[in-house]
């Protein structure tokens, strides 16, 4: 979780919502990212996503068996979505997102009988600190008008 908070921090200092995402199979981290929807002009390009793309391409397979994916916001439903699809083993995540989250708010994707695959889910992983980063992250924004 400490390689996806120092994303999300580099998130934040290029103006994007501070979240950040890891890849980890076999004990190695296969990938990294961080929200670029301005960015790379993407409204997909959500930290979850790019990690996920990342982590096919590093092991040339659409799933990632075996994978457990760590990233410091509730994961919204288009990530829970794409969470499914790649087959991740594990999610951890750090602050709960009751606006836009889709794991433990809003839809709950997971708990959905259309949802092919539910990975292991442990979330409040470093909270404090994640939700610390969105809160200084959108205070200043406010503060700049």
């Amino acid at each position: 979780m400490g390689l996806a908070l120092a994303e999300a921090r580099i998130a934040a200092a290029e103006g994007e919502t501070p979240v950040g995402a890891v890849v980890v199979k076999d004990g190695a981290v296969i990938a990294t990212a961080r929200n670029r929807p301005r960015a790379l002009k993407d409204p997909t390009a959500h930290a979850e996503m790019l990690a996920i793309r990342q982590a096919c391409a590093a092991i040339g397979n659409e799933r990632l068996n075996g994978c457990d994916l760590y990233v410091t916001l509730e994961p919204c439903a288009m990530c829970a979505a794409a969470i499914s699809f790649a087959r991740i083993r594990r999610l951890y995540f750090g602050a709960s997102d009751p606006k836009g989250g889709a794991v433990e708010n809003g839809p709950r994707f997971f708990a959905q009988a259309t949802c092919h695959h539910a990975p292991e889910v442990y979330g409040g992983i470093r909270e404090s600190e994640a939700a610390a980063l969105l809160r200084e992250f959108f205070a200043e924004r406010r503060a700049r008008g």
